[in-house]
């Protein structure tokens, strides 16, 4: 469903939500505020992507990651995907979730508790080409980096000899965990069951001696083991 308003100067936005009562609350508190325009809104995430590859939308606002990764999966098709700011809203403080939302350049992490005031906020906080996201989620990002840093400065012998012994299909494995996959898509691309898949991501790390999948992928990666590294 289309919606169009006529401020040309305004920050334009498209709104992606199943929920229909929300999708149309989130639309009409935009079209409240100075300097939103709101291009589009569906509940169809096949006709929302087909439009946005035509949509010259600056903010796409949604609340799932399936669909943003999607989207990114869509990206090499149109190059305005890859422009599109995304502030995602309604999630959960769940580190692993927004590490793989940074993954696909979310420039707007909101929880589930976010009040349509946060939500506006964080909207025009994008719109000027910032980032923003929950204190403590941020914490988790800086960790992550840390850790990132630090493996990629060491090559550890041990570590390389660990990686050595990891089977193909640990590695095919830990090529869809850096592709962003959570343990039901690599599953289901495996034929696998999820607590197969749980256990070969936990032997990985053992292995590596990391405390994360997404640092396990940073080891990997620094001693050139993934395809394309």
């Amino acid at each position: 469903m289309k919606s169009h308003d006529a401020n040309e100067s305004a920050t334009t936005v498209y709104v992606l939500e199943q929920n229909r009562l929300l999708r149309q609350a989130l639309v009409h508190l935009l079209r409240k505020q100075t300097g939103f325009t709101v291009l589009g809104d569906s509940d169809d995430d096949e006709g929302a992507l087909e439009e946005l590859m035509v949509t010259r939308c600056n903010i796409l606002l949604l609340s799932s990651l399936e669909t943003l990764r999607a989207i990114y999966q869509r990206a090499e098709e149109c190059e305005h995907l890859k422009e599109i700011k995304v502030v995602l809203f309604g999630m959960e403080e769940d580190p692993e979730c927004f590490l793989q939302a940074v993954q696909l350049r979310t420039t707007g992490y909101l929880l589930k508790e976010a009040s349509s005031t946060e939500i506006i906020a964080a909207m025009r906080t994008v719109a000027q080409g910032e980032v923003t996201c929950p204190p403590k989620l941020c914490k988790s990002l800086f960790d992550h980096l840390s850790n990132t840093f630090s493996a990629t400065s060491k090559k550890v012998e041990g570590r390389g000899c660990a990686m050595c012994e990891l089977t193909s299909r640990q590695r095919q494995l830990m090529e869809l965990v850096a592709k962003g996959m959570t343990n039901k898509e690599i599953a289901t691309n495996l034929h696998l069951s999820e607590f197969t898949i749980k256990n070969h991501i936990h032997r990985v790390m053992k292995s590596l001696e990391v405390g994360s999948r997404h640092l396990a992928v940073d080891v990997i990666k620094a001693n050139g083991l993934l395809p394309g590294e």
